[in-house]
């Protein structure tokens, strides 16, 4: 067999293949733009590379424009190398701990040459699952950017504007909701705030959407803004609003971009096969499920059985042991992505089925922590996950949770 190890770089691209024997058999650099990636098929097919025999290529990244070159004709075996596995390896080959761009692209070549079985190449998703992983984590990103900027804004607030927080605390979201951040930009001081009429306020509420209680509200916020609290002087509390009206401006667009990502996310995630079996597990809205899609894929054969999505999400224990000593704790490298979402989902679940509350209790009267709980019972919810994407079912409570048959005689009260 021939292998192909690629070192990639902005503008430049580092090729080796190797034989079995490890010879070095060609080597070239090629250009980050079609006429290199071009040249690359041709060095591929010019050493033997053939839709019933690909040559495995290994690279150091699952992304980009290369990656969807090679994965376009839906025959070549890529693998993304994780980067510090390929520095590891790299030790292998020389102890002057030399670094080259063509000699990475040879210990990539040789990585494969060796120890392909013990890497997994990367999962032949459909371009509508890519897709939607795109739009998904995109959403998640803008998500956890929407909450950055927010608590940036209510420490801000802290220093000047107190009002501003006690009046919005009722609110869920908070600083996030339309309502708060358009009377932030009417008041951004909170002696402006102070000099706000009802009508005023109630325009405001208005503009930002809010129709039902107007008049309670309205009451409310005026007494708050014109309670008794300690000020700025004149000068540092106009500085800053000023510095706040800038990070309201930058709390404006990531709440727009999350808005717009959610429903492009709502519209193509339907159109997906097993959108159906993933919206029928309780706590998974069309959120949620599209982020459990864009990190599980649409590959069933990926995993070979529950157990590796378990400990791909970090939801399964791992044990470390060495001589007399032994250690069962969670896992540290794992699918950030999947594991955040995996916190959600078993939260959510705990009240959207009997059978999820019943097990989250059954841990915690066991000892677990809450974390721990919910770990617990996001694992077994991957478990069932598995079960049903591989036999194509919708989730089913009684048999997910199947109740606990009760001794003869005893009647249900």
């Amino acid at each position: 067999m021939i292998y192909c190890g690629i070192d990639w770089a902005e503008q430049t691209h580092d090729v080796a293949l190797v034989d079995d024997s490890g010879q070095l058999l060609a080597k070239r650099r090629i250009t980050d733009n079609a006429t290199g990636y071009q040249l690359l098929l041709d060095l591929l097919a010019e050493h033997g590379d053939t839709a019933e025999a690909p040559i495995p290529v290994a690279i150091e990244t699952g992304r980009g424009l290369l990656v969807a070159v090679l994965r376009a004709s839906e025959r070549r075996k890529v693998f993304a190398i994780n980067p510090m596995a390929a520095a590891r390896y790299r030790d292998r080959h020389g102890v002057s701990r030399k670094k080259s761009d063509p000699g990475d692209a040879l210990v990539l070549a040789n990585i494969l040459r060796t120890d392909m079985p013990m890497h997994r190449p990367m999962p032949a998703d459909t371009d509508l699952a890519r897709a939607i992983s795109v739009l998904a984590r995109a959403q998640q990103d803008a998500t956890w950017n929407r909450q950055q900027i927010s608590n940036q804004l209510r420490s801000l607030l802290r220093e000047y504007y107190p009002a501003a927080l006690d009046a919005f605390a009722a609110w869920q979201n908070g600083l996030c909701r339309p309502e708060a951040r358009a009377l932030l930009r009417l008041a951004p001081t909170p002696a402006r705030a102070a000099r706000l009429t009802r009508a005023q306020i109630a325009a405001a509420l208005k503009r930002a959407g809010r129709s039902r209680k107007l008049d309670t509200e309205t009451d409310r916020l005026r007494d708050v803004f014109r309670a008794e609290y300690a000020h700025q002087p004149q000068p540092v509390e106009d500085a800053l609003g000023k510095q706040m009206l800038a990070l309201l401006h930058q709390l404006d667009a990531t709440c727009q971009a999350a808005d717009e990502l959610a429903h492009a996310v709502e519209e193509l995630f339907p159109q997906h096969p097993d959108a159906e079996i993933l919206l029928s597990f309780p706590g998974l809205g069309v959120q949620l499920a599209a982020r459990v899609l864009a990190e599980v894929g649409d590959d069933h054969t990926r995993f070979a059985d529950a157990r590796g999505l378990k400990a791909y999400a970090g939801a399964a224990p791992v044990t470390r042991a060495s001589g007399k000593k032994s250690h069962i704790g969670r896992r540290k490298v794992k699918n950030d992505r999947l594991n955040h979402v995996g916190y959600l989902w078993a939260f959510s679940a705990l009240t959207a089925s009997p059978g999820a509350g019943a097990h989250y209790r059954a841990r915690r009267e066991h000892g677990d922590w809450h974390a721990a709980a919910q770990r617990h019972l996001f694992n077994r919810l991957l478990g069932q996950l598995h079960h049903c994407i591989q036999h194509h079912e919708r989730f089913d409570e009684n048999t997910a949770f199947p109740t606990v048959l009760m001794p003869a005689g005893v009647v249900a009260a």
